[in-house]
């Protein structure tokens, strides 16, 4: 549904595209052969649609906790919803008692954003890598 277009306010917006000045150089036809893509110092360690998955939960998220705390997205208090730690959790409960932690100063009803974040997250699969110290 959602296109990534009109999503609110300025925010965080994350492009994947080639680099400035990559392609289309120079006076007329100085790329015949379609835009140079060097992707030499780019290691993708993570599935795409993994992280289209999270982006768009990450989006999601604001667009929630901006209604909860009734405010800005610049607005809302400092709060690390961290879904590595949520997914490590072992059952729906726990994830959802950790989330309801993190929103303790929110005066609205939060189980509604609680059940569809777990919604969200079910079947996602853990980005953090093995160096994690």
């Amino acid at each position: 549904p959602a296109s990534g277009q009109g999503s609110g306010g300025p925010g965080p917006r994350v492009y994947f595209q080639s680099p400035p000045g990559a392609a289309g150089e120079g006076p007329g036809g100085a790329d015949d052969e379609g835009p140079v893509r060097r992707q030499g110092k780019v290691t993708v360690k993570y599935d795409r649609k993994e992280l289209r998955k999270r982006l768009n939960l990450e989006e999601w998220i604001l667009e929630q906790l901006t209604r909860l705390y009734d405010c800005q997205e610049e607005e809302i208090p400092e709060l690390e919803i961290d879904v590595d730690e949520l997914l490590d959790m072992e059952s729906d409960d726990t994830r959802a008692a950790r989330v309801k932690e993190l929103l303790v100063d929110c005066y609205k009803p939060t189980e509604a954003f609680i059940s569809g974040l777990l919604d969200k997250i079910r079947g996602m699969q853990k980005l953090s890598t093995p160096q994690k110290k």
